[in-house]
């Protein structure tokens, strides 16, 4: 069976004097080569044919974890605890996102992954948890351990949902490295799993084409803390082999 190429937009990784670099961490190339795909770094540009030419070449989307998104991409103003954005590629994942929901290219979105999804969609993010939503639990655990693999709360899934039978279960514990959160939700999306205080955790798309996306950091769970994240990327990159298949 062929391997499916899938392109994962990158950050910007800045440096004290040197030339920025661009990438993402190693996590999620380990994560996809073992689920059987070749991962495509997809370098942020303005240039539309280097960025038509890296999705041709794609047969499904990751959109990984990174900065805070723009509150400019959906319309809101900045909040004095918004952390770090990077507009370049809040505009590249925009581009990407929406042109493959409507060529129904396959895409799973991780941590910041979910939010530039619903954004992309129509959706609106809370800019800080804490401050917008004092009553929910501590979701930047993982950061104040600096441990990417601490299972720091539960998750409830839908039962329908492509997640809890992928995963084999309707709840779960998961990491939590994040700050900002899903607020108003897309409509072509689906919320299909929440943390108890009722943040969104997980979205599915309601359309045609495969979506899907997550909260937590599962490329930091797979190997130890939890393996059935293994097959949730081991599905994904199925998924993108048909896509593969039928656009060949």
């Amino acid at each position: 069976m062929p391997r499916p190429v899938i392109g994962i937009p990158c950050g910007i990784e800045p440096h004290e004097w040197y030339t920025p670099g661009h990438g993402v961490p190693v996590s999620y190339l380990r994560a996809l080569e073992a689920a059987g795909a070749i991962p495509l770094l997809i370098h942020l540009t303005r240039d539309e044919d280097v960025l038509d030419l890296h999705y041709r070449r794609c047969d499904a989307l990751l959109l990984a974890g990174g900065d805070d998104v723009d509150p400019a991409s959906y319309g809101h103003p900045r909040q004095p605890w918004l952390g770090v954005t990077t507009p370049l590629r809040d505009e590249v994942e925009i581009r990407l996102t929406r042109r493959a929901v409507e060529e129904r290219k396959p895409i799973f979105g991780i941590c910041r992954g979910i939010q530039s999804l619903n954004v992309a969609l129509g959706g609106t993010l809370h800019q800080d948890i804490a401050s917008e939503l004092p009553d929910a639990l501590d979701h930047r655990e993982g950061w104040e351990l600096k441990k990417t693999d601490v299972l720091a709360h539960p998750v409830l899934l839908e039962s329908d949902s492509w997640l809890a039978r992928t995963l084999g279960t309707g709840e779960l514990l998961v990491n939590s490295l994040h700050h900002q959160a899903l607020q108003d939700v897309a409509p072509a999306l689906r919320v299909v799993g929440r943390a108890p205080d009722g943040v969104v955790e997980a979205l599915e798309g309601t359309g045609p084409g495969f979506i899907a996306a997550v909260q937590c950091h599962p490329e930091e769970l797979w190997e130890r803390a939890d393996l059935r994240w293994a097959n949730v990327f081991r599905a994904f990159v199925d998924v993108a082999r048909g896509s593969h298949t039928t656009h060949s």
